[in-house]
This record gives structure tokens, sequence and C-alpha cells, in this order.
């Protein structure tokens, strides 16, 4: 297993806030799931093809995350290769060793392979938190394999799933993840939230669409914070379109609920984390890095993919991470149509260093 650097990049210690002569106000209190205290209240989630460990690794270095979470694993999938004295699934590796705290995400329909997966977890990673997905609407996961958000027309099946996995991970909490619903017409996350909660589940997140709605329009907090009267002792968090420190910030002050969890904009701006942590203590928030610092960030995201993977598959790894700094910038078409085609190291350091986006502006 090779050793990452723990050092911070200068993208991170350049961002730092200054102290505050005053006390600030915090406009979230830090919650528990089960034992776990998550402080500051913002998660960072768990997304398939994207939070392995040199990502996790960079957000640390970063800070602001009160937890965070590998990507989805197959249950099913682990199981096997288990039986068949295989390497332990690649979306598992560097965690025995990460620092804490860390949530693994598993899914799967069968509640004792689940379970078995769960003891695994807690028993020989010891995870901080065993997070069960049933909010995954892709449909390799849903129609393929009847899991994901595809339970969520199944209460019961959810149900036992959990009693189960929180019965085979003793005092590592088991948390749960969902969306509102199969469809807008049959939203019932109010009664599947009190199903994970009566069920032993420590903690629920909530996405703010539907399982029909994929990733399209946006998310409904409104719906999210109805759940919040339904729960007697489990915290709500929620999830969909944080993409800036000002919208967690309003999120905490508008919305019931008691974290947030923020996805698909923080594998552009990783930093957003610590910007989001600074708003919700009432610090100032830090500047976002320069141009220079994020082209310095790009080749150390590459560098620790190297490292776990080796050159050549890092290059190919990189084409769509490397787009995700891009996205929303003037001249990212450019940048992504030549890091499409990236084969070498070199190549990818001149196509930083030449073609990385310079302007903060959408492209039409």
């Amino acid at each position: 297993m090779v050793a990452l650097s723990l050092e911070l990049p200068p993208t991170a210690m350049t961002t730092l806030a200054s102290t505050p002569t005053s006390e600030p106000k915090l406009l979230a209190e830090p919650f528990f799931i089960g034992p776990l205290e998550v402080n500051p209240p913002i998660l960072q989630a768990p997304m398939a093809g994207f939070t392995n460990y040199a990502f996790r690794q960079i957000v640390r270095e970063y800070g602001g995350a009160g937890l965070l979470a590998t990507e989805m694993v197959n249950a099913r999938g682990f199981v096997w290769l288990d039986e068949q004295e295989a390497e332990h699934p690649d979306r598992l590796w560097g965690v025995a060793d990460e620092p804490r705290p860390l949530a693994v995400q598993i899914w799967d329909n069968d509640p004792a392979t689940m379970a078995k997966v769960g003891e695994r977890l807690a028993q020989q990673y010891r995870v901080s938190v065993v997070d069960i997905n049933f909010g995954c609407p892709v449909r390799q996961v849903t129609q393929k394999a009847h899991s994901g958000s595809y339970l969520l027309r199944d209460p019961d099946r959810m149900g036992r799933i959990i009693e189960q996995v929180v019965a085979a991970c003793g005092s590592t909490p088991v948390t749960a993840k969902i969306r509102l619903g199969c469809t807008r017409d049959q939203i019932n996350a109010i009664d599947i939230a009190q199903v994970v909660e009566g069920a032993g589940a420590a903690a629920l997140t909530v996405h703010g669409r539907t399982a029909a709605d994929m990733f399209r329009g946006s998310a409904d907090w409104d719906q999210i914070s109805k759940i919040k009267p339904h729960l007697s002792r489990i915290p709500l968090i929620g999830n969909g379109d944080l993409d800036s420190a000002e919208k967690v910030v309003d999120a905490f002050r508008r919305y019931a609920v008691d974290g947030v969890m923020i996805a698909r904009a923080s594998l552009g701006k990783p930093w957003l984390f610590s910007q989001a942590a600074a708003a919700v203590r009432g610090q100032p928030v830090p500047e976002e890095p320069t141009l220079t610092e994020q082209q310095e960030l790009l080749i150390h995201h590459f560098d620790l993919v190297c490292q776990r993977f080796g050159e050549k598959k890092a290059c190919i790894l990189m084409r769509k991470y490397a787009c995700c700094y891009a996205q929303g910038r003037r001249g990212a078409r450019e940048f992504r149509k030549r890091v499409a085609t990236l084969e070498t190291p070199e190549e990818f350091y001149a196509i930083v260093k030449n073609f990385f986006p310079r302007e903060e502006a959408v492209e039409i």
C-alpha cells in the first residue's frame, strides 16, 4: 500500500480564514449520529466514480467537512470477492488506515447480504458510520438490481434491511440515504422516514428530488423540511443543489434540518466545505483559490491518483476529474476537449498550464 502525503497544498494553506476578534455566532449546531459528533454539521456525499481516496484526502486538507464518505460499495460484489479470497472492492482501498470520521455507503436489496457486509465494515474496517443507499436512481442499480431508490416502493424490505444491518454493526451507527419518492406523484418520504427511524437507523439523509427526476430540475427543500416533525430521535440531513456557502447558510436558516450534505458542486470545488463551515460558524469565508492555486490543486489531485493507480490509469481517470474543476468557466469546452484524449503525465501538465479556464463565466 502506498503511503500518501498529508501535507497541505498551497491551495489549502492560503485559504485559511483569520480568527475573528469577537465570538462568532453559530448558525447551526453540531449534531450526533449515534455516539459520533458531526462538527461542523456539513457532510461530504458519497458519489460513485468520484469520492475515492484521493478526493477525500483533498477535502481533508481543506477542512470543513464534519463527515466524509466513500463511493457506494456493492454489497453482493463485496461478498463474492470475499468468498473468492480476492482483494476487497477497490472502493475500499485506503479505508482501513484512513483518518476518521469516515462513512462507507453500501447497496443491495438482500438484508442478509447487507448485514454481512455491514458487520465486516464495523468489525474489520472499524468505520465510523455504515450508510445504506436507498437513493441512487441509476438504471443499473434500480431496474437491473432492484436496489437504491427502487426500494422506496417497498418500505417493508427497507425496514428489514436496516434492522439486520443495525443488529450486525453493533455499536457502529447505521444511517440511510433516500430520495423524496419514486416519482413526483408518489412522494412518500415521510412514511419512509418513519420506517427508517423505527428500524433503528441513527440518521436520515434526504435528497430533494425523486428517483424519476434523476438530477434534473431543482431539489425541493420544502419537502425535505416537512419530514422533520415526523422524526422523534434521529437527525435529518438535507441534500441537493448546495453549490455555495450562501446556499448552505440559507438551508440552515430556512429549513428544519440538522445537517446538510454537499455533493456534485464539491467535485470541482473541494474547498467549498471550508467556505461553508466558516459561514455557518459566523467566520470570514475563505476566498476562492487563485487560478495558479487551482492549477496546483489539479496537479496535486493527479499525483494522488497516480500513486494509487499508476500513471496510465491515472491519465484515464483524470479525464473526468479534471473536467469537474473547469465546469462553469469560459474556455471549459476547449479544456475538456484536450483533457479527453490525454495519455501521459507530461500532456496533463501542459494542458493544465496552457488551457485551464481563466475566467469565471458560464459558457453558452
